[in-house]
């Protein structure tokens, strides 16, 4: 009954814990759907008293039976939570991503500087009273860079900081391997961790069951996996973001229809829901709710095993990427809430640029790629997700493919069981699945490392990674990390995307919105988010 964000890493059942490969955006299994109903403690509704003792009711359209050690979860119901009961030195607006003082005191005024030093909040306590100290810092960038520690936070990490120095009780130095402003945005996803807490032996098990102590605005008062987990707004918190909340309710019910009809008619339950179904926008907005979608990196990707004939050749990645009707999928399947991809970067990146290859529906060319190649009579096993979706989509692309001659059988499955194969190392020839970076951050050289490297877990998936190609693709990445100047790295980064696009080992078909819907009667301050989750340190009542 795991969703797909949480399967371990080195003795991994999947890479979807450590390095969040899928996304959170991966984790509707319709095999949760057993796990959503919880005890009926969890159906507590938005009432819950009058006035500012109300307790916030919210529906999460993914699981919580996930780790919520916030320096490895992907989970989008843990990372979410974690986002209200911990900080990082600094955290990032929910949609901008520009980078504000949480525990620390100010943004680095020289983000161009190779030590950035950082005195923390003064009177900032962990939920348990004890006072936030630098070796509680020390203690977590410490478990970030720990090259025999996994954690998901490395991967964003371990490239451009060097280490981590306490300087008195109340401040540390970061001390960067070459000048790297974008990771500023980045010191989010290190939550600081109490030490006196997260030291003891078989405490990170703990934390991966679900306990959570944190300085942020709410802490945890029950955690049930599968169901529900409930706040209360911290008395002792001093930070930027108070509680606008007394308390929370969240419920995760991953299947779509009691997920809808929680927040539907006279009798709702919740205030809010995320993860919304496109067939469900009207009816929702006709019973009185807000309806509105994030765009971002959220996309249906294909990833093809190059070593596999013919998918060795570019042309037939090529041929099967231009042979899908996305606009058809984007009508039919997504109800007009998607674009084609025309980078692998969403269009409102700040560094997007439709790349030199653009896979425009043109079965013409599709075929006579497949002639080129010297393929005919080809046969597919599209392996894919069963993210709700992701399913509409699969018809279309059956559909396509058969009509350039391709015979093509869907094999949907199980999240974790699909990667649990790849991670096996088992055969295949195509996989279709969604991913979405965002939820991490959305500068480009984050989003493109989440899916291109030499230690990339979605590259040894396609078995790319010896290839002459990826090797340059790596050597290029690597330049364009370390590139000072703005614009420069910028450019580089749009040109090695080029490469990633015309060689389409693992790349977008479209990206879609994620829709959130809320009683706007209720609460205000809601803002929707390109990806899964919530964020309400910034909402109120209404």
């Amino acid at each position: 009954m795991r969703d797909a964000t949480t399967a371990p890493a080195p003795h991994r059942r999947s890479f979807l814990k450590y390095s969040g490969a899928l996304g959170a955006s991966a984790a509707i299994s319709a095999t949760l759907s057993a796990c959503s109903s919880g005890p009926e403690s969890t159906n507590e509704t938005g009432g819950g008293g009058e006035g500012a003792n109300r307790t916030l009711t919210a529906v999460i359209g993914y699981g919580n039976d996930q780790s919520w050690d916030p320096l490895i979860t992907a989970s989008a119901f843990s990372m979410a939570a974690n986002h209200h009961i911990y900080e990082g030195l600094l955290d990032t607006d929910p949609i901008s991503r520009e980078p504000y003082a949480a525990l620390a005191t100010e943004v680095p005024p020289d983000l161009q500087a190779t030590t950035w030093k950082f005195t923390l909040r003064e009177g900032a306590k962990w939920h348990d009273g004890q006072p936030v100290t630098a070796d509680d810092v020390v203690f977590t960038y410490e478990r970030v860079l720990d090259p025999k520690t996994a954690t998901l936070a490395k991967n964003f990490f371990a490239s451009w900081l060097k280490e981590v120095r306490k300087v008195d009780e109340r401040s540390v130095e970061l001390v960067l391997k070459f000048p790297f402003p974008d990771g500023v945005q980045r010191l989010t996803l290190a939550k600081i961790m109490p030490k006196h807490v997260f030291a003891k032996a078989g405490a990170l098990d703990d934390a991966t069951k679900g306990k959570a102590v944190g300085s942020g605005p709410y802490r945890q008062t029950a955690h049930h996996p599968k169901s529900n987990t409930s706040f209360e707004a911290f008395a002792d918190y001093n930070g930027p973001r108070k509680a606008a909340f007394r308390k929370m309710n969240w419920l995760s019910i991953v299947d779509a229809a009691p997920r809808v009809a929680k927040i539907s008619g006279a009798s709702a339950g919740a205030q809010l829901a995320d993860n919304i179904p496109y067939a469900n926008i009207s009816q929702l907005k006709k019973g009185g709710m807000k309806v509105e979608g994030g765009a971002g990196m959220n996309h249906l990707f294909l990833l093809f095993n190059t070593a596999r004939k013919p998918f060795d050749d570019v042309r037939v990645r090529q041929a099967l990427h231009y042979a899908i009707d996305t606009e058809k999928m984007i009508q039919a399947a997504l109800r007009g809430h998607g674009k084609p991809a025309t980078s692998f970067l969403n269009e409102g990146n700040p560094t997007y640029r439709k790349a030199k290859t653009v896979y425009d529906h043109d079965p013409d060319r599709a075929r006579d790629l497949l002639k080129e190649a010297g393929v005919s009579g080809l046969t597919v096993k599209l392996m894919a997700v069963n993210v709700s979706w992701i399913m509409d989509c699969l018809p279309t692309i059956k559909a396509s493919w058969d009509a350039i001659g391709v015979k093509t059988t869907l094999e949907p499955q199980e999240t974790a069981a699909l990667f649990t194969k790849l991670d096996q190392k088992q055969d295949f020839q195509v996989v279709a699945a969604a991913s979405n970076p965002n939820q991490f951050g959305r500068d480009a050289d984050l989003i493109m490392h989440y899916n291109y490297g030499p230690d990339n877990t979605w590259m040894r998936y396609a078995r790319w990674i010896g290839s002459s190609v990826a090797k340059d693709l790596f050597k290029r990445m690597d330049e364009a990390t370390r590139e000072p100047d703005a614009e420069t790295k910028k450019r580089m980064t749009q040109e090695y995307i080029d490469i990633v696009a015309e060689n389409a080992v693992i790349y977008p078909v479209v990206h879609n919105e994620l829709m959130t819907a809320w009683d706007a009667r209720e609460i205000t301050g809601i803002r929707p988010q390109p990806y899964p989750g919530i964020n309400l340190l910034q909402a109120k009542w209404a």
